[in-house]
C-alpha cells in the first residue's frame, strides 16, 4: 500500500507542475474563451487532484477505475479530497488533462541515460484476437500484429530505459508497424547516448550505421543465418541482461494496468496509459542491474 506521505508527495509535484502549465497556457484559453463565449467555470476538483487519483488507481493496483473512484476514493480519501463529484464528471475531467499528463511525464517523470540503455516492444491488446472485426473502439487505430507470443490486436508500447530501470523514452504506434521505425525518429532516443541493447528485431545495417551517427551504439544479437562476428565481452553480458527492460514490461502492463479490453474511447486509452507510466515513474524500487558508478 502507498503510505500517505508519498501520496503528498506525488500531489506536491503534479499541483506544482499543473500551477506553471497553467500560467503558461491561461492567457491563449481565455482568449478561445471569449471567441466561442464559453464560460471559464472553475471545477471543483482541481487538474492536479484529477491527475493524482488516476496516478494512484495504478498504485494502488485496482482493476476498475469506476469502483476505485465510488468506493475507494469517495470513501476512505475523504481526507485527501474533500470536493469530489460524480462519476461520468470525473470521466470529463479526465479527458480535459490528457494533455497535462503527456507534458508531465515527458518533462518530470523520464529517467537520465547513463550510457548503456535496452529498447523493446511490448503489445496492447485491444481486443482479443478472434474479435478483431467486431471491435469498434479503436476502428481505425489498432491493427493486426505480431510479437513473439504471436498475434494480436492493437498497439505497440516502444520504450527504452536505462540500467537502473527508469525509463528514458517511449512510443505507441499501431500494432503492424515494425520494432526498428520508431528508432529511426531522432525525437525517440535524442536522449540516449552510449550503447543501447535490443533483440533480434532490431538487426538492420541502415539502422546501425543511422544511430552511429547519431552518437548511439546499437548492439544486438544475430540470426541463426548470419555470419558470426567479434563482441566484446561486456556486450554479450549486456545482451543476456535484456530480461530487465522484460521485467519493466510486465510491471509496467500487470502493475500499472496500462493494458485492458474495457476501453470506452481512445482518450481514455491514452489516459490511462500516460497515467500508468506516471505511475512507474514513483516506483520506490523499480528493477535495475545493480551497475552502481559507471
Amino acid at each position: 500500500m502507498i503510505s500517505t506521505d508519498k501520496i503528498t508527495e506525488i500531489f506536491y509535484l503534479i499541483d506544482e507542475f499543473c500551477k506553471e502549465f497553467e500560467k503558461a497556457t491561461h492567457k491563449s484559453a481565455l482568449q478561445r474563451d471569449r471567441q466561442t463565449k464559453k464560460r471559464n467555470r472553475k471545477a471543483k476538483l482541481s487538474d492536479s487532484e484529477v491527475m493524482t487519483i488516476m496516478d494512484l488507481f495504478h498504485h494502488k493496483q485496482f482493476r476498475n477505475l469506476k469502483r476505485f473512484y465510488l468506493y475507494y476514493v469517495r470513501v476512505h480519501m475523504k481526507g485527501e479530497f474533500p470536493q469530489t463529484v460524480s462519476y461520468n464528471r470525473f470521466v470529463e475531467l479526465q479527458q480535459k488533462v490528457v494533455l497535462p499528463i503527456a507534458i508531465f511525464l515527458k518533462t518530470c517523470c523520464l529517467g537520465r541515460c547513463t550510457g548503456i540503455s535496452f529498447i523493446d516492444s511490448t503489445p496492447l491488446r485491444a481486443c482479443h484476437i478472434k474479435r478483431e472485426k467486431q471491435h469498434k473502439t479503436f476502428k481505425g487505430m489498432a491493427t493486426k500484429g505480431q510479437c513473439s507470443i504471436g498475434w494480436f490486436f492493437g498497439f505497440k508500447l516502444h520504450l527504452i530505459v536505462n540500467d537502473k530501470g527508469e525509463i528514458l523514452d517511449f512510443m505507441l504506434t499501431q500494432g503492424n508497424v515494425d520494432d526498428r521505425e520508431p528508432l529511426k525518429n531522432l525525437n525517440f532516443h535524442k536522449r540516449v547516448f552510449g550503447k543501447i541493447y535490443g533483440d533480434k528485431g532490431y538487426i538492420g545495417k541502415d539502422l546501425f550505421e543511422q544511430l552511429f551517427v547519431d552518437g548511439v551504439h546499437l548492439v544486438t544479437k544475430i540470426r541463426k543465418n548470419m555470419k558470426n562476428c567479434l563482441m566484446l565481452l561486456q556486450d554479450k553480458i549486456m545482451l543476456k541482461k535484456q530480461a530487465l527492460i522484460e521485467t519493466v514490461n510486465d510491471e509496467i502492463k500487470n502493475q500499472c494496468q496500462v493494458e485492458h479490453t474495457r476501453h470506452r474511447s481512445f482518450e481514455n486509452f491514452i489516459t490511462n496509459l500516460l497515467s500508468g507510466l506516471i505511475a512507474y515513474s514513483f516506483f520506490d524500487k523499480k528493477p535495475s542491474l545493480n551497475l552502481g558508478n559507471h
